[in-house]
């Protein structure tokens, strides 16, 4: 019988936070960040999975579901995102705990932030459909295949957006987080509990606030960003130094291989997994594929 999973209401300063987590803590720890629109109950069969080998923490990030969501765009920034899962790491594990750090979608870009910023907490890098902010950037930048996927971006980033996705019952978002993709994963069940996570209108705002707050600038189709017009990062803070595992789900519609283009090249030590019959979705649509994969590359 797997592990129970476990509901934790718990502080970060004076803001309630709020995760799952499964397994003992005296086993090596997982950090779980999931994406949009997501929130910590998208690990849940990966965690029951690994949690006899492993304590698995999941929190519900900033702006989800039953953790702090303010309003602000000014509150997303990737440096207080990035405290937020250190903080989290403190709170379960303790200040010296090193984690293996497991990320899907915005979740993957917050664990590539805290790899490369606080490297000595973080043992292995697992990402699941995920980008790395350089190869990332000149993708969107291109004005090509990535740019036209990515366009939904500059509509999130527009007043509205949060209204029009929640209308209907959240239509247009179940509309959105599909298409394309394979979704026979996504029961009435979990329909029920998203439709929970999400919270109306104030709840998608405070989602939508990451894409709002990104640095991260998206051509036009066929009308490609000057390089001098991008976000500068110094090359020092984009290296990933621990050993770094890319699972990636090849029918992704939202995020193509291009977008990956060049990571090993900010890599130490990188390593490719490719799942032809998967899309984004790949932690739903193959929970023990992605279970196994973050066993056997954390014991590697």
């Amino acid at each position: 019988m797997p592990e129970p999973i476990q509901s934790v209401a718990y502080k970060i300063g004076d803001k309630p936070f709020h995760a799952l987590t499964a397994g003992a803590p005296d086993r090596p720890m997982i950090l779980f960040l999931h994406g949009f629109p997501e929130y910590s109950g998208a690990w849940r069969e990966v965690m029951e999975l690994l949690a006899a080998r492993f304590f698995c923490v999941a929190p519900d990030q900033r702006g989800y579901a039953r953790s702090w969501r303010p309003q602000e765009v000014s509150a997303y920034d990737a440096s207080a995102l990035v405290q937020d899962a250190l903080a989290t790491i403190d709170h379960f594990g303790g200040p010296r705990r090193q984690v293996i750090l497991v990320g899907h979608d915005w979740g993957a870009s917050i664990a590539y932030a805290l790899a490369m910023r606080a490297a000595a907490r973080v043992s292995r890098l697992v990402v699941f459909n995920g980008v790395h902010p350089a190869p990332f950037q000149a993708a969107l930048a291109a004005g090509g295949a990535q740019s036209r996927a990515s366009a939904y971006i500059t509509w999130l980033r527009q007043p509205g957006a949060a209204e029009a996705l929640a209308a209907d019952d959240f239509a247009r978002l179940f509309t959105f987080f599909g298409a394309g993709m394979d979704m026979r994963w996504l029961t009435e069940a979990r329909c029920a509990d998203y439709k929970r996570a999400w919270g109306g209108v104030e709840g998608l705002r405070a989602m939508i606030n990451w894409y709002r707050a990104s640095r991260l600038l998206v051509a036009a189709p066929g009308q490609p960003i000057p390089p001098e017009d991008l976000p500068r990062w110094p090359p020092q803070r984009l290296r990933i130094a621990m050993p770094h595992l890319l699972v990636w789900g090849m029918a992704d519609q939202a995020l193509l291989v291009q977008s990956r283009a060049g990571l090993a090249e900010y890599c130490d030590d990188f390593s490719l997994q490719e799942v032809l019959d998967c899309d984004h979705w790949i932690i739903h649509q193959r929970p023990r594929l992605a279970a196994e994969a973050i066993a056997r590359f954390a014991a590697s």
